[in-house]
């Protein structure tokens, strides 16, 4: 599966966007300025991610490289 395709599957789940992802990232605190806090970990963002919107962890991996900025 493309990382797109993970991307779509999500926004198709949540109906959330990669965007939206950024802002509620910025907000929790996560992120600042675009950037991972470096103080935060991975398992912080994906557990926030499968409690929150029910992702899989292969999902909710997609969204922390789309903070981490691995993909865009």
């Amino acid at each position: 599966m493309s990382f797109q395709a993970y991307l779509d599957n999500i926004q198709a789940k949540t109906g959330k966007s990669p965007s939206d992802f950024k802002e509620m990232a910025e907000a929790k605190g996560f992120t600042e300025n675009g950037k991972i806090k470096s103080d935060v970990k991975a398992t912080q963002i994906t557990n926030w991610l499968k409690e929150e919107f029910g992702l899989g962890h292969g999902h909710a991996m997609a969204i922390y490289a789309l903070l981490k900025g691995k993909k865009e």
